[in-house]
């Protein structure tokens, strides 16, 4: 069982207890196009893994170990989406390719993420590297790009 399947379920989980209050086998497998049989196999192993409570008939929910690994899950997907939103992608494609690539990211690669997105968004000026980049990504062309501060091309 890999921990991208195991994040992958704990995704859906948590998604459809704050829909439902509950996740049902079911419904997980109609989100992971997965056979209900299979489901009901991981969630016994999300169960022993303690990431779960899982009562047969009943359905699951996240245990606190589980909650506390679907909030990580989303930070990093946010984080990741954030990011490609900055630098031009849309919207519904960031949010997609976070989701394939948020299961693959070190601590150390989010950490620097974060730090980046925190920089380009909350930064003591107006990130003008930004609105370069913008222009450049529009336009393919860095003359025009003058950095006010050393009024130069950039």
């Amino acid at each position: 069982m890999s921990s991208v399947t195991i994040e992958q379920y704990i995704e859906v989980i948590y998604a459809l207890e704050n829909e439902k209050g509950v996740a049902h086998t079911t419904d997980i497998a109609v989100e992971l196009n997965i056979k209900p049989p299979s489901v009901t196999e991981m969630l016994h192993k999300l169960d022993d893994l303690d990431l779960i409570i899982y009562e047969q008939y009943h359905g699951a929910k996240l245990s606190n170990s589980g909650k506390k690994m679907a909030q990580e899950l989303m930070l990093r997907h946010k984080a990741l989406a954030d990011f490609f939103m900055i630098i031009g992608v849309d919207e519904e494609t960031a949010n997609f390719d976070a989701c394939k690539i948020e299961h693959h990211v070190s601590p150390e690669t989010f950490k620097q993420l974060n730090q980046f997105i925190k920089f380009a968004k909350d930064g003591p000026c107006d990130p003008l590297w930004l609105e370069h980049f913008n222009y450049f990504d529009k336009t393919g062309d860095r003359k025009k790009c003058i950095c006010q501060s050393r009024n130069t091309p950039i």
